[in-house]
């Protein structure tokens, strides 16, 4: 098991831009299939970006595509979350995950290690 622990998150407007980083310790995060998921109140978890171990293969919900962009860093043994362009409906808690599992990232059943989450609101 690692252990995640995830920041910046914060209280923008709408249009501004926020850096989420998910620092990994008890392992490396090249090892890890690592993902961002967000739940809203009321809502379930669902999938924001995901980055495949060891490559820089990436994935990205709907919603965010275009606008959200997932990155590792092996130095930092971290990953990051750029979200540019946020919106009101971006508003929501931001978890990390990290998996060693095969199959889908935007599975979240996938996903055995878990951060506390940062909180992002976006004011309209």
């Amino acid at each position: 098991q690692v252990q995640l622990v995830e920041s910046g998150g914060g209280l923008v407007q709408a249009g501004d831009s926020l850096r989420l980083s998910c620092v990994v310790s008890g392992g490396a995060v090249d090892n890890y299939r690592m993902g961002w998921f967000r739940q809203a109140p009321g809502k379930e978890r669902e999938f924001v970006a995901g980055i495949e171990w060891a490559v820089t293969l990436t994935y990205y919900g709907d919603s965010v595509k275009g606008r959200f962009t997932i990155s590792r860093d092996n130095a930092k043994n971290s990953v990051a979350l750029q979200m540019n362009s946020l919106k009101p409906e971006d508003t929501a808690l931001y978890y990390c995950g990290a998996t060693r599992q095969y199959g889908d990232m935007q599975t979240m059943s996938k996903y055995n290690n878990w951060g506390q989450g940062t909180q992002v609101t976006v004011s309209s």
